[in-house]
Parts: C-alpha cells; sequence; structure tokens
C-alpha cells in the first residue's frame, strides 16, 4: 500500500513537500532492481580493488606495482570518462548496463586465473574498467525514469550512501580474504557479481528507447562537446558542478594522505595501521549517517535549505583537524565533515539530474564524474608535494580553510532553484528555472545558454 495519503491542511505541509520514506523508493519495483545490482557491483568492485592489490604484492613485492593496480582502476575517467558516459545515451540504458557488465566480467576472470603475469593483470584490469564510465552513466540517467521528482533526491541519496558503505565492506572482506584465503577468490567474486547484476537489471528493469535517436546522432566528441556546453554553460547546473569540485579537492585529502598521518601519532607499525583505517573509514561512514538521515528524516524544502550550512561545515571540519592531537580527533573531524558531504552531495545531485533534459543525463554525468576523478587526483598529488616541504595537518589545515573560502563564494553565487515539483510523474521534465532544449545545446555557445 503507498504511503501518499493527502496531506493535512492544518500542518501547513503539501504533499510534495513530505518526507519520502525508504519504504516510498523501495516500494518501486524498478528501483529494486537497479539498487541491487548496484549493491552487488560496488561490493564485487571494491572486494576485487583490494584483491587485486594484495596478489600484485604477492607477486612483485613492488609498492610502485601494487599502486599502480589500484590507480588503473581510475585511469578510465580521467583519459576519457565524458566520452565513454556519452555513449550510454546513444543506446537504452538498461541495454548498456547489461551489455557493460557482462563484458566486464570477461577479463576480470581471466585476472583470477592462476599463472596471470602481472603486467597482463594491470592491462586486463584497465579493460574492465573502460566500462565503468558508461555503467555508471547509464544508472545515474535511468533513475530519474524510474522514480516520480520528489523520490529522486532520496533514491540518490540511498544509492551514495550504498555506495560508501560497500566501499568499506568490500576493502575489509577484500583484503581479509586475499590474506586469509587467496586474493583470486575476491576476484572470481567480482566477476560473478557481474553476471549477477547483468541479470538483475535483465529481469527487474522494462526496455526503453534510446534516450538519443538514431537519426539526431553525431559525432561521438561533438556530443561530449554538448555535454559540456550544457554543464558549465547552464547557471544552476554550472553551480552545482563547481561546487562538487571544490567539494572533492579537500574532502579526498583524509583518504590520500592517510598513511602519513597515521604515522604521525604511532612509531609502532601495527598501531599505524589501524590509525590509517580509522582516518579512511571516518569519512565514508560520516557520508552513510547524513545521506541516510537526512534522505529519510527531512522535507524537501528542508534539505535545500541546509545546503549552504553542510557546504560550509565540510571544510571547516576538516580544517579544524591541523587542532587534531591523535588520530581518533582526526577521524571525529573527518565523520563531521562526512557527515556534512552526505547530507550535501544527495540533494545537489538530485537537483542536477532533475534539472537535466532527457537524452543528455548520460553525458552530463560523465562531465562531473570526470571531473570529480580530475580534481581528487589533482588534490592528492598537490597536497601530497606541499606535504614533503611541511607536516601533513598544517597542509590539510590550511587546504580546507581555502575550500572554506571558496564555499563562502560558490554559495554566495548559487542560483534559486526553481520550487516547481510534480509529485506524480516521473521526473523526465526539466526544472523550470533551468530549462535548457537540446536544441539551443546544439545550437548555442556556453555564454548563451546563461538565463
Amino acid at each position: 500500500m503507498s504511503d501518499d495519503r493527502p496531506a493535512d491542511p492544518a500542518d501547513g505541509v503539501t504533499e510534495q513537500d513530505r518526507p519520502v520514506t525508504f519504504r516510498d523508493v523501495f516500494a518501486v519495483r524498478e528501483y529494486r532492481a537497479v539498487y541491487l545490482s548496484l549493491v552487488v557491483n560496488w561490493l564485487g568492485d571494491y572486494l576485487a580493488r583490494a584483491a587485486i592489490i594484495v596478489l600484485v604484492y604477492q607477486q612483485t613485492e613492488s609498492v610502485l606495482l601494487s599502486a599502480a593496480s589500484f590507480a588503473v582502476s581510475y585511469l578510465p575517467w580521467i583519459v576519457g570518462g565524458p566520452l565513454l558516459a556519452t555513449l550510454a545515451d546513444r543506446y537504452p540504458y538498461r541495454r548498456v548496463l547489461i551489455v557493460a557488465d557482462l563484458t566486464r566480467a570477461v577479463p576480470i576472470a581471466l585476472i583470477a586465473l592462476p599463472g596471470m603475469n602481472v603486467y597482463a593483470i594491470l592491462c586486463l584490469l584497465f579493460v574492465a574498467m573502460l566500462g565503468a564510465p558508461p555503467t555508471q552513466a547509464a544508472r545515474s540517467a535511468l533513475l530519474p525514469l524510474i522514480l516520480e521528482r520528489r523520490k529522486v533526491v532520496t533514491g540518490v541519496a540511498l544509492n551514495a550512501s550504498t555506495s560508501q558503505a560497500a566501499q568499506v565492506f568490500g576493502y575489509v572482506l577484500g583484503a581479509t580474504l586475499a590474506v586469509a584465503v587467496d586474493p583470486r577468490l575476491g576476484i572470481a567474486l567480482d566477476a560473478i557479481s557481474f553476471v549477477v547484476s547483468a541479470a538483475l537489471i535483465a529481469i527487474g528493469v522494462r526496455p526503453r528507447p534510446a534516450a538519443a535517436v538514431p537519426s539526431g546522432r553525431q559525432h561521438l566528441l561533438r556530443e561530449t562537446g554538448e555535454g559540456f556546453r550544457l554543464v558549465f554553460g547552464t547557471p544552476l547546473l554550472r553551480s552545482i558542478a563547481l561546487m562538487v569540485f571544490a567539494l572533492t579537492t579537500f574532502t579526498i585529502l583524509p583518504e590520500g594522505l592517510a598513511a602519513g598521518w597515521a604515522a604521525l601519532f604511532h612509531e609502532d607499525h601495527s598501531a599505524r595501521g589501524f590509525d590509517q583505517g580509522m582516518i579512511m573509514a571516518a569519512g565514508p561512514v560520516g557520508f552513510v549517517i547524513g545521506g541516510i538521515a537526512v534522505g529519510r528524516l527531512l522535507r524537501p524544502s528542508t534539505r535545500r535549505k541546509l545546503i549552504k550550512p553542510f557546504a560550509l561545515l565540510a571544510p571547516t571540519a576538516l580544517a579544524l583537524t591541523v587542532l587534531a592531537s591523535n588520530a581518533g580527533t582526526v577521524a571525529v573531524f573527518v565523520a563531521i565533515s562526512g557527515i556534512a558531504q552526505g547530507g550535501l552531495m544527495p540533494t545537489l545531485n538530485g537537483e542536477f539530474v532533475l534539472a537535466l533534459p532527457h537524452g543528455y543525463r548520460a553525458r552530463a554525468y560523465g562531465v562531473m564524474q570526470g571531473g570529480v576523478q580530475f580534481t581528487q587526483c589533482f588534490a592528492v598529488i598537490a597536497t601530497g608535494a606541499l606535504a614533503q616541504f611541511t607536516s601533513i595537518p598544517l597542509v590539510v589545515g590550511l587546504w580546507s580553510a581555502g575550500g572554506l573560502l571558496l564555499m563562502i563564494f560558490l554559495v554566495a553565487r548559487r542560483p534559486q532553484l526553481a520550487a516547481v515539483e510534480r509529485p506524480d510523474s516521473p521526473a523526465v521534465e526539466v526544472v523550470p528555472a533551468t530549462h535548457v532544449t537540446p536544441g539551443q545545446v546544439q545550437a548555442g555557445t556556453a555564454g548563451k545558454l546563461d538565463r
């Protein structure tokens, strides 16, 4: 039975502004299939990443090659993520998800074979990860087609929180299996997870036509460029993109600098390992708490009002780590920042998805995710280089303080979102305040898209 009941006029809350429960979202059959597919997919991915690092290190005893095996998984997004994501708009999203999962299962299964050369492992891993951009873009673009407008942000929050939880559990389980049993077991489980994920989509999601009709196709590079023009030429989309990119330049620091940070507090290697894990896990744990609490308990109007406070809290909490005297205190501040991120990111992502014209969601997602990967890589390299000349707490504190100033500037210039949302229709319409038709995107320049 649906929870959608007429609003009580006495409480002054419209039906569309009532908090959306997880029960509301899981009541949608197609969303259940997409969500279960995501859980299986992410758990397998993170489990395999941890296992492959161990496998490469066992075979070579090279820290450089084991680190390279981790970095390879991000390389496709950096070198061609937006281009690969654009492919998802050319074909039905359901087909993209199924084909990409089944295709990725093959190279991962080959990695699990005994005697595989290390350099072959790295090449196969890169080939497998080429399927990540179109898969993630198709999943993001599909969400507004299967959920009502008012449920989209809760669905995004649930997906984001689940991916963070899967990251923690996948890394722990993958490392444990790799060390205690055999790293190839974790890799084989990842290959199986792709097949299971494809089956869930095939059974639970109904076929839909491609977002872009064949007659309207252009060169892939041109279509990718249209995604960039749409994102950076529309005031609301540009504002969200810049806020997300700014956020990721400092929120990635606890993960990227955790090893060196933990070394400041203990000389004992085992204690350092625990502190490193605590610092790295604090952000994802906080994200899960913030995402679930905000997405489940707060009304849409309240979530929008909290965008600015959360945007300022995230860098402020990290800046305060400069005062921390132990890893536990660092983890607390990192967790607070994670809670702010969990409350902020799904709301921004929901606004972003709802403001996009149908047929441009996958390529716009590619622009965003490619930017996130690039800014994270830049931030870790830059702060790591700075930490060679001074202390990590000072680098993180000053970098995050700079992030706070940047976020103050961005939230002050953030355009107002139109409050017109119809709860009774799928989220396939464009928010009126940022209406950009495909024709305008193709014909106009970035400047002409401002309104």
